[in-house]
């Protein structure tokens, strides 16, 4: 009995996990206005359109004390040169805070065409699951009900901690779908900074910031997919070992491989950034 429980054990933590790895296939290849419906992505419209009016007036704010700190009289600006070096910065710096929406869709769907890009060159269309050796499966049934105890609580820690894994994974990658929304629906703020040179870093940074998050789906199917391929080959498995050097094994290096995953994936933020000079 404690050995069916040992190998119902493990084959529902690798389900959990397996799930959770085609559903992070499912929302990387989804875009905010897919996800959920798009619900969430009407809610964000709305903001985004409050947020504009603010932005329009933050515009005229940064233009007009980036001008007073440029030009130190009226007769430099009286200039044709400097008159058409103003028109044409308040005229880019609206069509920006106006036309944000569509420049960030824009991002995220260059940053979308790498990660169908990556997909598309490893040929997947899933990932490999992972899987419990036969091997293994048949010692563990082999054993007798006080043999099985020792292997079954090792088991249990170790399908806990995959488990945990699993939903830490999961949640970061929701973690990137919010960080998405924040930066659309707050947008025309930032955006507005272009209005003026002294404040313009500001607009440059919440660009790249964006662009990094957007980056992010890539470094997670990256990594998705090489662990996939480790998923394919599971650990060497010597049928003469006792079964519980298999169980340790086994779990071992897959619990191993998995936090590296996690790891990556949780990291994947700071990894852009670092690549971006952020």
């Amino acid at each position: 009995m404690v050995s069916k429980w040992t190998v119902n054990l493990i084959s529902y933590a690798l389900d959990i996990w397996n799930g959770k790895l085609g559903e992070i296939l499912t929302l990387i290849t989804q875009s905010p206005q897919e996800f959920k419906n798009g619900e969430i992505w009407k809610v964000i419209l709305k903001i985004n359109d409050a947020m504009q009016a603010i932005g329009l007036a933050l515009l005229v704010l940064f233009f007009a004390v980036g001008v007073i700190k440029t030009y130190g009289s009226f007769v430099e600006v009286r200039k044709p040169e400097h008159v058409i070096k103003i028109f044409v910065r308040f005229a880019i710096s609206k069509a920006i805070v106006t036309y944000g929406l569509e420049i960030l869709t824009s991002i995220f769907e260059i940053g979308q065409g790498i990660v169908s890009s990556i997909l598309r060159t490893a040929t997947l269309s899933s990932f490999d699951k992972a899987v419990i050796p036969k091997e293994m499966i048949d010692a563990i049934n082999k054993l007798g009900f006080l043999d099985s105890i020792p292997i079954w609580l090792i088991t249990f820690i170790g399908c806990l901690l995959i488990t945990v894994l699993s939903f830490v994974m999961i949640l970061t990658v929701y973690g990137r779908f919010f960080k998405l929304y924040l930066y659309t629906a707050i947008a025309p703020i930032p955006l507005s900074s272009f209005a003026a040179e002294s404040t313009q870093q500001v607009g440059k940074q919440f660009l790249k910031s964006f662009c990094a998050v957007c980056l992010e789906g890539a470094i997670i199917v990256l990594a998705c997919v090489i662990f996939s391929i480790f998923a394919s080959s599971p650990p060497n498995i010597d049928p003469n070992s006792g079964a519980p050097v298999m169980v340790w094994k086994y779990l071992g290096e897959l619990i191993f491989n998995m936090l590296v995953l996690v790891g990556t994936v949780k990291a994947s933020d700071r990894v852009v950034r670092e690549m971006m000079g952020l």
